[in-house]
């Protein structure tokens, strides 16, 4: 098929179907090719017997880029979505007894940080504020701009590449700030968000605590999957045309220029340009020629999740919780020096329900439970050992 005014994109992933969206605003004929029979990526969900479990991210902040995304294809996101604010934003149990209600005002989260460790209530106002001074630097650069090459880098003042605070891990800068294990861990746990380990990952991911606890959690009415169907809505409007059930094969090359896809089917289709939401290990060694591209050595973490239906409603519990481990740090080697999921992990607990009653029957709740656990290719044989590690969590 020959299309070399359309652009391709692979994927209909939240990237993939937010390219799209912004191409289409822009005046572009686009394509949208998708394996699955549903759009979405790693946004999905599962329903049975009256429960609805998101089965990708459960937590949603950084509303305004959502705002922004609608507002550039002249929409308003209160007319596709309900984004209702969670509080507390997470409720976390520590293992040495207590609990703690994160908020977003900084006077509640205080007051509710004197009740555990009363020494680190300013230490932690003062975290804030030294992530909000990461978010300020590294945000135009690596957040909301298109990936930053050299002159990018150069716009950015000297001093401020100091504050950005790259030559020290998370758990050192957390530790220049709190003292109190409970209150480190709860800011240390924000490098799992990004596969890393607070003890092996640059300081500069502190910024996530500032998206987090300064920018507030949020939850779309129906479910995460809410915002994956919403994106497809938008794009259809602007005629997007979004094909699921279909598999590209390889991307089509002459030269160093793109000359369309191939799809699993035998199918070819022509294009000037192809945008690739796939994982991009895949795309650089699978879909494209051979480019002599290399993965990173070293894997991100990944997780154990049970979905369970549970009989009985707990008001002990909020929508977002975490219990966490006794040691923390021996949880991370666990994972990431010995490839081995810990003996005693730190447990992540999401209750929609509690949000939004529809997701479970009647006197019943619906949990999302998450233990972080080395990649698949550790030596780990979790076939033959998911359901004792099951019972252990």
């Amino acid at each position: 098929m020959n299309q070399e005014n359309v652009t391709l994109i692979l994927g209909a992933g939240i990237g993939g179907l937010t390219t799209a969206i912004r191409l289409a605003a822009a005046g572009h004929r686009v394509i949208v090719l998708e394996k699955n029979e549903v759009v979405g990526g790693k946004m999905g969900e599962w329903r049975v017997g009256g429960f609805r479990w998101d089965t990708g991210p459960s937590v949603i902040t950084m509303r305004h880029v959502l705002e922004d995304l609608f507002a550039a294809a002249g929409r308003g996101l209160r007319d596709y979505l309900t984004l209702l604010p969670v509080e507390p934003l997470t409720r976390y149990f520590f293992a040495q007894g207590g609990t703690l209600d994160a908020s977003l005002d900084l006077a509640t989260m205080q007051a509710q940080i004197a009740g555990v460790a009363p020494a680190d209530s300013e230490g932690y106002a003062r975290y804030l504020a030294y992530a909000a001074d990461i978010h300020r630097v590294t945000g135009p650069v690596f957040i909301y701009g298109p990936p930053p090459g050299w002159r990018q880098f150069l716009q950015v003042p000297p001093w401020d590449w100091l504050k950005a605070d790259g030559l020290r891990t998370m758990s050192q800068a957390i530790a220049g700030h709190v003292q109190s294990p409970e209150i480190r861990q709860l800011l240390g746990r924000f490098a799992t968000y990004a596969g890393a380990s607070p003890y092996l990952a640059p300081a500069t991911l502190n910024v996530i605590a500032h998206v987090e606890l300064a920018g507030g959690v949020w939850y779309p009415q129906g479910g995460i999957y809410a915002i994956a169907s919403a994106l497809a809505r938008l794009a259809a409007e602007l005629g997007v045309e979004i094909r699921c059930g279909c598999a590209v094969k390889r991307i089509l090359t002459k030269g160093r220029t793109v000359q369309g896809v191939e799809l699993a089917d035998g199918e070819q289709i022509s294009a000037g340009v192809v945008v690739s939401n796939i994982d991009v290990a895949t795309t650089m060694q699978t879909l494209l020629p051979a480019t002599g591209y290399q993965p990173p050595a070293a894997n991100s973490c990944s997780g154990f999740i049970m979905l369970l239906g549970v009989e009985g409603q707990d008001a002990r519990l909020a929508h977002h919780n975490i219990f966490f481990s006794e040691d923390y740090e021996a949880e991370f080697d666990a994972i990431f020096a010995r490839g081995e999921p810990p003996v005693d992990p730190t447990i992540y607990v999401a209750i929609t329900a509690k949000t939004d009653e529809t997701d479970a029957p009647a006197g019943h709740e619906n949990w999302f439970v998450l233990v972080n656990a080395p990649s698949l290719d550790s030596h780990f044989d979790w076939e033959k050992e998911r359901y004792r590690y099951r019972d252990l969590v």
